[in-house]
C-alpha cells in the first residue's frame, strides 16, 4: 500500500470503520493524517520507515494498520522495538489477526524483536488505545477507539505495557484549585521568583527553539521517549501554531532563565465534529477560520520542568498558572493528557486536588519471535 492513491485509501479506512452517529469518534482532517504518513515531507521519516496495510472483506476495507521502524528510537534506547500505529478495524477478529500478523512480518524482516503500539507514528504524536472513558469525545490529538479494540489486540497476543491517563478540568471547580491551595502557591511564587511569560509569536521560531531544548530535557526520563530532531519538532510546531491560544503558550523563568513550560491547544475537534468528511473544502476552511478563535476549551498537550527543577514543588505552580489564566478568559474546560500512570510527579499533585483520571489509554506490546 503506497503512493498518493494508496495513502488516500489507507486514510479513508477510518470512515469505513467508525459509525459516527453512534460513537464518540471525531473525524480527523484527512490532510493531517496524510501529513503524519508523508515520507517525503515529514522529517520523522528521515530516520524511520513504515509499511501500510489494509484488510478487505468482499472487496471492502474492514481495517488497517501501519508497521513502523523508528531507527532513532532503536539507537537512542539500544533496543530492537518496532511499532504499529494508525490501527482501525471493524469488530472482526480474523481481520485484526491478519493485519497484526502482516505488520509483525514486516517488522521481523527488519530485525525487530518486539512490536509496540499503537503509536501514530511515534510517542511524540498520537498514541495509545482507549480503554476507559468511551462516553467522552476525543479532544485534539487524542484517539477515540471502540471498546472492542482492546479485545482485538489482546486476542492477537498483545499485552498492556503502559497506561496513559487523561484528567479533566472544568469551569465550575476553579479548574481544580481550592482557595486554601491558592494562598500557599501565591506565597511560593514570591519566594521562588518564578514568573511566566507568553510566547512572542512574532519570534515564533526562536521561541520554539527554546521550547525544544526544554522539552527534550524535561521528557528525557519518560518511558519510551525519544528526543525529536529540530526538523521534526519544527514540523510539529508549525502544524500546531494555528490552534495555540496566545495566553496558553508560556515559558516559566527564574531570574530570566527558562526552566519550564505550558502549552495548551484549542480543541479543534469541536469544529471537526461539523466537518464529517474530514476534507478541507473552501467552506470548511472558512468554518475553521471563523470558529477556532472562539473555542474556549482545550488540551494541555505539554507541561514540564527542567530536570534540575523537578523536585522543588514547581508543578503545582504550573498548574496554578493554568487555572488562573483559564478563569481569566472564561475557559470552559481542559483535558490534561497524556500522563504516564507511573509519573508520580504529576499524578500525585492532581490527586491532591481531588482529581481522578477520566480517560485511560494503553500501549501494548508483543514479542516478535517466530511461531
Amino acid at each position: 500500500m503506497d503512493g498518493r492513491r494508496g495513502t488516500a485509501r489507507f486514510v479513508d479506512v477510518s470512515w469505513k470503520v467508525h459509525d459516527r452517529e453512534s460513537s464518540a469518534w471525531v473525524p480527523p482532517l484527512r490532510a493531517v493524517v496524510r501529513g503524519a504518513l508523508d515520507r517525503a515531507k515529514n522529517p520523522f521519516y528521515q530516520s524511520a520507515e513504515r509499511g501500510l496495510f489494509i484488510a478487505e472483506r468482499a472487496g471492502r476495507p474492514v481495517g488497517r494498520v501501519a508497521a513502523i521502524r523508528n531507527g532513532w528510537h532503536n539507537e537512542y534506547h539500544e533496543d530492537r522495538v518496532g511499532f504499529f500505529g494508525f490501527f482501525e478495524c471493524r469488530n472482526d477478529q480474523e481481520a485484526a489477526d491478519a493485519l497484526m500478523e502482516r505488520a509483525a512480518q514486516w517488522l521481523r524482516k527488519r530485525g525487530l524483536e518486539t512490536a509496540r503500539g499503537p503509536v501514530s507514528p511515534s510517542m511524540n504524536h498520537e498514541c495509545g488505545l482507549l480503554v476507559d472513558g468511551f462516553d467522552r469525545e476525543a479532544v485534539i490529538m487524542t484517539p477515540w477507539t471502540p471498546p472492542y479494540y482492546e479485545r482485538l489486540l489482546e486476542s492477537s497476543g498483545y499485552m498492556g505495557a503502559k497506561d496513559l491517563l487523561g484528567y479533566r478540568f472544568i469551569q465550575g471547580s476553579e479548574f481544580g484549585f481550592p482557595d486554601r491551595m491558592k494562598k500557599v502557591v501565591e506565597r511560593k511564587l514570591v519566594r521562588t521568583k518564578l514568573v511566566f511569560r507568553e510566547w512572542d509569536f512574532g519570534r515564533f521560531e526562536q521561541e520554539v527553539r527554546v521550547f525544544h531544548k526544554l522539552y527534550c530535557d524535561a521528557w528525557a526520563d519518560n518511558w519510551g521517549f525519544v528526543p525529536p530532531s529540530w526538523a521534526e519538532f519544527w514540523y510539529l510546531a508549525k502544524d500546531l501554531r494555528s490552534v495555540l491560544h496566545p495566553k496558553f503558550a508560556c515559558i516559566a523563568e527564574v531570574d530570566g532563565e527558562a526552566v519550564g513550560f505550558v502549552v495548551i491547544a484549542r480543541d479543534i475537534n469541536r469544529v471537526l465534529r461539523r466537518i464529517p468528511s474530514g476534507r478541507l473544502w473552501p467552506w470548511n476552511m472558512v468554518r475553521l477560520f471563523l470558529t477556532l478563535p472562539r473555542i474556549l476549551s482545550g488540551r494541555i498537550i505539554l507541561l514540564g520542568l527542567r530536570r534540575d527543577y523537578r523536585n522543588r514543588g514547581f508543578f503545582s505552580l504550573l498548574m496554578h498558572e493554568v487555572a488562573s489564566r483559564a478563569v481569566e478568559i472564561g475557559a470552559e474546560e481542559a483535558e490534561a493528557s497524556w500522563i504516564l500512570e507511573e509519573n508520580e510527579a504529576l499524578v500525585s499533585p492532581l490527586s491532591s486536588l481531588g482529581l481522578a483520571p477520566h480517560k485511560r489509554w494503553r500501549i501494548y506490546e508483543k514479542p516478535l519471535r517466530e511461531c
